[in-house]
């Protein structure tokens, strides 16, 4: 499932930083038909003493020292890689700050967390939350980040690089046939097989559940009584969960672009086809009124007529564009001499659907491969959405996503079978990215290690009041995910933004903008049900 940062992030030089995720992963979490209703379970409170195994942990106290980056400091904090075996060894985990610039007094730590899973927090921190975030809030709090274990610069999972991960970016997922099902699945395979070799000890504790735990022992390194935290997208998930494990314990805490952890891999996986259908029709809705829309124009004059094309014909001219791509790629101009087909033009769309600040850029690209042949602009957008540098290599993004997600949960369908039995529905929910949605949700039913979470409800009873943050016409994390999180927390105020992208705080609404300022630096949150524009 997709499930990434915002693409702001991933402009300003986070992980994708758009809450990244890929055709193979990303969500909160994957699941199947689980046999327990997530009404019947609970995420229950760990007790307030701190176990004796866990004490020298917790006594930890963070050495500074210079990150290379300005203003910002590093250090590296233990966690225990089981927290049932303390014995079984540690992870180390990388740790950012920078510190309250003032005037007025310090409220404590602020962590922030991008999303993902797979997204880098310090990276997020530096290059964005850091020097982007409100002058009064970083005036008043010192802003740190985690990468969370398994991620980037914390002893990140590993599974492909290099020419291993383009064959398996370019992996056709809208098989046509058996010979391309097997492909595909081959492809899972070695994607899984690659995991297992490179990170088995690791790679069965990267649960959402861990991390949370982890940053617990974080906020005890710093100094800070209580947790106060911004999480977007899948960060959303993990600073619920920090709730549920920790309400006594949990500040000031907000989730913009949120998820449902009650729900299922599979009804997971496909809301977010549906929200990304919702986002291409107003891409669609846009772009047939602008002068270079590939897909048609909505008044396009000719000699004594007016041809209107509406979102509809848009949709399907861009589906009869994959299906060209699917028989016959189309150069791209790439060192590595990669074309671009169908899987690698579709990442490339949907990377454009996170933030409406970047269609312009995706009319340009169609522009160019719909009329002019050339695929540069498309695999652009799709190596920034799968964390390619020029250099043909990768970072661990798509390696964590789906670590975490075949973990958190059970996967969404067991076999190709069951993914063609889904396809109809799939593309009912989405008619241009349906079929493609419906056979991603296939990763993780050959991980090699076993799922450790199922669905559940976090109330987080006890716990300081909560905003959720939801954007109406959000891709990535539907609406109506953030009203069922904001109505299974104790203590939520729901927050909504009506517009378009993912996530909202910071895309330009001074509505959204003041009501989580105000929040976060007098503790006053917004009246439940706040909408804004």
């Amino acid at each position: 499932m997709y499930t990434r940062r915002s693409s702001r992030s991933l402009r300003i030089g986070g992980t994708l930083l758009a809450a990244a995720l890929l055709t193979s992963a990303c969500s909160a979490g994957a699941s199947t038909n689980a046999a327990t209703s997530a009404a019947d379970v609970a995420l229950a409170a760990l007790p307030r003493s701190t176990p004796a195994a866990l004490t020298p942990y917790y006594g930890q106290k963070a050495r500074w020292h210079g990150c290379g980056v300005p203003e910002f400091e590093c250090a590296t904090l233990k966690v225990p890689l089981d927290y049932d075996r303390t014995a079984d060894g540690d992870v180390r985990l990388a740790v950012a700050r920078k510190k309250a610039t003032g005037p007025g007094k310090r409220l404590g730590s602020l962590f922030v967390n991008p999303g993902g899973p797979g997204g880098s927090a310090v990276g997020y921190l530096q290059a964005y939350a850091g020097i982007g975030y409100p002058a009064a809030v970083r005036a008043r709090y010192d802003m740190v980040a985690v990468d969370p274990r398994g991620v980037a610069s914390s002893e990140p999972v590993k599974c492909l690089d290099g020419r291993d991960m383009d064959t398996y970016a370019q992996t056709d997922v809208t098989p046509d046939d058996a010979g391309e099902t097997t492909e595909l699945v081959d492809a899972y395979k070695k994607f899984a097989e690659g995991c297992g070799a490179h990170s088995a000890k690791l790679l069965r504790h990267v649960s959402t559940v861990e991390t949370a735990r982890d940053m617990d022992i974080v906020r005890a390194a710093l100094g800070d009584a209580k947790l106060n935290y911004v999480g977007a997208s899948y960060g959303t998930f993990l600073g619920a969960t920090y709730a549920g494990l920790f309400p006594g314990r949990s500040g000031r805490l907000v989730l913009d672009g949120a998820m449902d952890p009650s729900l299922s891999a599979r009804r997971l996986n496909l809301d977010q086809t549906v929200g990304f259908e919702t986002a291409f029709q107003s891409f669609a809705k846009d772009c047939v009124q602008q002068p270079d829309c590939p897909l048609g124009t909505k008044t396009t004059k000719t000699t004594k007529t007016t041809k209107t094309t509406t979102t509809a014909q848009a949709g399907r001219k861009l589906r009869t564009f994959f299906a060209e791509l699917d028989a016959h790629p189309i150069p791209t101009g790439d060192a590595d001499r990669r074309t671009l087909g169908e899987a690698l033009a579709t990442i490339g769309v949907i990377a454009a659907m996170y933030d409406e600040s970047s269609w312009a850029q995706l009319r340009e690209a169609l522009g160019s491969a719909m009329k002019e042949n050339d695929g540069a602009g498309l695999l652009v957008l799709a190596d920034s959405y799968y964390a390619r540098g020029a250099d043909g290599r990768y970072g661990n993004l798509m390696s964590a996503n789906a670590a975490v997600n075949c973990l958190d949960l059970p996967p969404a369908y067991d076999s190709p079978e069951e993914v063609e039995k889904a396809v109809p529905t799939f593309e009912k929910a989405s008619p241009v990215f349906g079929e493609g949605l419906a056979w991603a949700s296939l990763n993780c039913a050959y991980w090699p290690v076993g799922p450790t979470g199922e669905p559940h409800r976090i109330k987080a009873e006890g716990a300081a009041p909560i905003v959720v943050v939801g954007t109406t016409r959000d891709p990535a994390t539907p609406y109506r995910w953030a009203r069922s999180l904001a109505a299974q927390l104790s203590s939520a105020r729901l927050l909504t933004y009506d517009g378009d992208g993912h996530t909202a705080y910071g895309r330009g609404s001074t509505c959204i903008d003041s009501a989580i300022d105000a929040y976060l630096l007098r503790g006053t949150p917004p009246t439940d049900g706040k909408r804004c524009s």
